[in-house]
Order: structure tokens, then sequence, then C-alpha cells
């Protein structure tokens, strides 16, 4: 269940993976291979809370198309 604070919607990395269409493994090599940059905003416990805004930069690189060259 998203989270409300000071007016801003905040989603756990499962509810940000569910939205986006991406598995949760996937976002995290991700991260770790640097394709797509963390989120900003953590909980006390430093678990990722995702904004729309990341949802959405999550949904974009779901959808991205990358071309790797095969010689």
């Amino acid at each position: 269940m998203p989270l409300k604070l000071d007016g801003q919607t905040f989603y756990n990395t499962q509810e940000a993976c569910r939205l986006a269409g991406a598995h949760r493994d996937t976002f995290r090599r991700w991260v770790r291979q640097r394709k797509f940059t963390d989120v900003e905003h953590r909980d006390r416990n430093g678990w990722r809370l995702f904004t729309d805004g990341d949802v959405r930069r999550l949904k974009s690189r779901v959808n991205h198309v990358e071309i790797i060259k095969t010689e």
C-alpha cells in the first residue's frame, strides 16, 4: 500500500516494480550495472521509497530497447 507523506505518494520496491512492469531482481541488476540511477528516498530502515517520478523513470527503462551490435 502506497505511503503518503506531506502530500507526496511513495511506493516500496515491490509496488513500484509492479506498476512499471519490471521484476524486482531486474531492477536491482539495473541499479548494480548503473543502467538505472537509484532512487533518492529511503525510509528509516534503508528501504527504497519510489516517488511517482521514479516509477515513471523505471517504466521508461522497462520500455527501453537496447540495440547491441554483433559482428
